[in-house]
């Protein structure tokens, strides 16, 4: 009989469960951004939300929660109700970079998380002030070899994904480059064109102008392939460090234990989203390559990436905080 009531309990929760799944969703749904209002994170939200809403038939509300590097969207998202009303867009630093920086942090990138999709990455650009006579990779290399520990590169602070570019490159070329870390990437800029710094990884959309107006040297984009922003240069990869690839990603994360059907929900939308002739165009206007795959595929990126920069991070010597 106790079998027999347990085992009618456990049919009517999947019945329940599947039944809420197939009106899901029947409410306005959260989008937290881990980021304050008019950065790219927060665009990049706000142009999916509204897609969201018109494809979901419900309010898509942008929740900014800013602060500790991500980590105060990141942890509300973890420990929100796995019920598909509380999702994220997560990035390279939300979980990737800042978990292999910071051993206290309050969430695990895998464990607390159920990957939808990835939506965007942004690649950044090498740039060299002009004093540097370099003006291929090859060359910012050997002049670098040349005189180790004089070149230096600036960046938006300890632990910024410009910041993990370019120490990922100086493993790579086997090259002592001096960091030289600012509170954000608009001082490190302008130092650089300044000439007070030697050279910067900085966001191709935000390095376009200068280069344009030759007021620094763009000597690779730090993506697999080459940016539509600056198509004439090379990618750091095809200058002769095979396997360099680093990119700004943003993707859509919910709470650790979503229900598949709505995960599966969640991620036909996303991928719908990325596809729309005008999302695409937009995201061009930022200098943004859309992305989209299967909610496992995403996962296995974002494990990919996990272990990557806790491998720069160590090669590094940087500390946990």
């Amino acid at each position: 009989m106790l079998f027999s009531r347990f085992f009618v309990g456990v049919l009517l929760l999947a019945a329940a469960a599947a039944v809420a799944a197939q009106s899901y969703p029947s409410k306005a749904l959260r989008l937290i951004v881990p980021f304050p209002p008019g950065g790219s994170a927060d665009i990049l939200a706000r142009t999916i939300g509204q897609k969201m809403s018109e494809g979901l038939g419900q309010l898509v509300v942008i929740d900014n929660r800013p602060g500790a590097g991500t980590a105060i969207g990141a942890e509300a998202t973890a420990k929100s109700a796995p019920d598909g009303y509380t999702i994220m867009i997560g990035t390279v630093s939300s979980h990737a970079i800042n978990p292999s920086l910071n051993a206290k942090l309050t969430y695990h990138p895998i464990r607390d998380f159920t990957p939808i999709s990835p939506v965007a990455s942004i690649p950044f650009a090498l740039l060299v002030h002009p004093s540097l006579s370099a003006k291929t990779v090859a060359e910012l290399i050997a002049a670098a070899r040349a005189k180790p520990g004089v070149l230096n590169f600036s960046s938006a602070g300890n632990g910024t994904s410009n910041h993990l570019a370019g120490e990922l490159f100086k493993s790579m070329a086997r090259i002592d480059l001096v960091h030289i870390p600012y509170k954000g990437s608009a001082p490190a800029l302008n130092d650089l064109l300044a000439g007070q710094v030697n050279m910067m990884f900085d966001l191709v959309l935000t390095a376009a102008p200068h280069v344009k107006a030759g007021s620094v040297r763009a000597i690779a984009v730090t993506s697999k392939e080459r940016s539509s922003v600056l198509a004439g240069v090379p990618t750091v990869a095809e200058s002769g460090l095979s396997g360099y690839d680093v990119s700004a990603w943003f993707g859509i994360f919910a709470p650790a234990g979503l229900p598949t059907t709505v995960t599966q929900r969640l991620n036909a939308e996303i991928v719908r989203i990325m596809r729309l002739a005008d999302v695409r165009e937009r995201l061009a206007g930022q200098g943004a390559e859309p992305m989209a795959s299967s909610a496992e595929a995403f996962a296995e990126y974002v494990r990919m990436e996990l272990t990557k920069w806790s491998s720069v991070v160590q090669a590094a010597g940087m500390r946990s905080e």
